[in-house]
């Protein structure tokens, strides 16, 4: 059992650095575009459980514009508050990206139970 978390953590940690490393050309990109689409922080934070139930911050590029629901209500279709870009990353989950950095620190998994 003990070996078996070990191999799983070692993958987790070697799929993420090497997700981290080999996107971070498009996350560059995905920065830039973000940034002239609508003013705000690159990623969105959202605070999350995580094993034994401990809060973490999981992060991902930020699709919508800045607003102080974001952490209460959820997106819906046609949501105005999607902005261009974040349509694209929603569409095709490049917005989830970043969760390599929870997956490198250990507070999230690749593979297995969320999170």
């Amino acid at each position: 059992m003990i070996f078996q978390l070990f191999l799983k953590r070692i993958i987790d940690f070697g799929v993420a650095l090497l997700g981290l490393v080999f996107l971070s050309p498009l996350f560059l990109i995905l920065a830039i575009l973000i940034k002239l689409d609508s003013p705000g922080p690159i990623f969105f934070r959202q605070l999350r459980n995580g094993i034994d139930n401990k809060p973490f911050y999981c992060y991902k590029f930020r699709s919508m514009a800045v607003n102080s629901d974001s952490d209460k209500k959820w997106a819906t279709r046609n949501d105005t508050r999607v902005t261009k870009v974040g349509k694209f990353i929603r569409r095709t989950s490049i917005d989830e990206l970043p969760q390599f950095y929870n997956v490198l620190f250990g507070k999230m998994s690749v593979v297995g139970p969320r999170p």
